[in-house]
């Protein structure tokens, strides 16, 4: 059998994704669904307060907020996201995210493809 490609969760029954990973005190908790050289999926959980520092990533980065609200900053622009809202991070450009409240999101980012 071969190995998974999204693993950490059940696999072929229905899901709740905000269910599926805690906000524990003063910590941000992050789940891997996947990751390989094209794509990334994680699920994360914050603290209200809690927050991930400005970085890069080589890939398009796609957050939907899953439950609570935070403050995401791109490239010195702010955006809240609440339960629901999607926000795109372009590759390349420097993004943080801040939990106003506890905050729930799945992270997807997809890497851009290598010449060989």
């Amino acid at each position: 059998m071969a190995l998974p490609y999204i693993k950490n969760i059940g696999r072929n029954e229905i899901l709740r994704l905000p269910e599926t990973v805690d906000i524990l005190p003063g910590q941000v908790v992050s789940k891997t669904l996947s990751q390989n050289d094209a794509l990334s999926l994680t699920l994360f959980a914050f603290d209200k307060g809690e927050e991930i520092s400005a970085h890069r990533s080589e890939g398009d980065a796609m957050i939907t907020a899953l439950f609570g609200s935070a403050t995401v900053t791109v490239d010195g622009k702010e955006h809240i996201l609440k339960t629901g809202d999607t926000l795109v991070m372009p590759a390349g450009l420097p993004h943080a995210v801040k939990a106003n409240e506890g905050f729930k999101m799945f992270l997807v980012v997809v890497f851009p493809q290598k010449s060989e």
